[in-house]
């Protein structure tokens, strides 16, 4: 089924753009090694990355519309949402620990939008391919997040910092149940990261953004679906 596949975008955050950590500046810059190259070339398929650095589903809708309702005409589309969207202010987190702060998208909207999305997709006959968030480390998140914040703030308002790990993992099984639930391919990413002994090793400093090892892993779980799917 995969051969009948000719053109495929690519939609989501900062994972599939490749964004890393420069290990000199420690600032953010694109080192994508996730070698769509590979697909390209054994499938004979255009393959364009559209993800953007902190873009949400949110947000990801409106682009996705403005570009199919203008001239993008893909078979398929692999999106990867959810990183940002269970984000928190941690800033204003920091200043107010005894207010409530909600993520950048509610889970319930979070739902909601994908699943839009995907109706969206197929009225226009598009195939939607979701992926699972590659877990986070959580300490390395906290570090390098609220490295200039008060830490005691966050942790009063946050309880345990294994929490981040936990809130992020159900934006992941919600991508999961809307898979299932819209009958929706879906590649998953989580799990082969969890396969490693060390989740850590595949991260940057900021615990959250795959390294070229982790993006390596990416690489071969698209290559590892499309083989499989071509079976289908």
């Amino acid at each position: 089924m995969f051969e009948k596949i000719s053109n495929i975008g690519v939609y989501g955050d900062s994972i599939l753009k490749g964004i890393q950590i420069n290990p000199v500046s420690k600032k953010y810059y694109i080192n994508n090694n996730i070698d769509l190259d590979r697909l390209r070339e054994k499938y004979s398929v255009q393959i364009k990355n559209n993800s953007s650095f902190g873009c949400t589903v949110t947000k990801g809708i409106k682009v996705l519309k403005k570009s199919l309702d203008k001239n993008a005409d893909y078979d398929a589309i692999i999106m990867d949402y959810g990183g940002n969207d269970c984000n928190y202010n941690w800033k204003m987190i920091a200043l107010n620990p005894e207010g409530e702060h909600s993520p950048n998208t509610p889970i319930d909207l979070f739902k909601e939008t994908y699943c839009e999305i995907i109706d969206f997709l197929k009225k226009k006959g598009v195939l939607p391919i979701l992926t699972t968030l590659p877990p986070l480390e959580p300490q390395g998140f906290f570090n390098w997040f609220c490295k200039d914040l008060n830490k005691e703030n966050v942790l009063k308002w946050l309880g345990e910092i294994k929490h981040i790990y936990y809130h992020q993992e159900s934006y992941s099984k919600t991508v999961e149940k809307i898979a299932l639930e819209k009958q929706v391919p879906l590649i998953d990413l989580r799990e082969e990261f969890l396969k490693s002994e060390n989740v850590k090793e595949l991260l940057c400093e900021d615990g959250t953004h795959p390294n070229t090892s982790g993006q390596k892993i990416i690489a071969s779980c698209f290559y590892k679906f499309a083989n499989g799917y071509s079976k289908s």
